[in-house]
């Protein structure tokens, strides 16, 4: 996102010929934009904006869950919860 605003800036003061961006040429001005372009399909490709957004509705879920309990009057759940032992199995007598 960065990218994209810092591409914003550039093109702006380029168009207002404010500075030294007069003598600056055009594609150095519009390389954020591709840059930009560039992060998003590496970061798709590689699964970074699924995994944070499901983080964050996960991390929306547990505060829901959370206001539940409390709007009941109870105490939420332990986050993490102690895995339960293996227990044999008692069939074979």
């Amino acid at each position: 996102m960065w990218l994209v605003v810092a591409g914003v800036v550039l093109v702006g003061l380029k168009l207002l010929g404010l500075g030294f961006m007069v003598s600056v040429p055009w594609w150095l001005v519009l390389a954020p934009f591709a840059l930009a372009a560039v992060w998003w399909k590496v970061a798709d490709a590689m699964g970074i904006t699924q995994r944070q957004a499901m983080d964050r509705e996960d991390q929306r879920a547990a505060k829901r869950r959370e206001a539940q309990f409390e709007a009941l009057g109870m105490r939420p759940p332990p986050t993490s919860r102690p895995a339960k032992p293996d227990r044999p199995n008692r069939s074979d007598n």
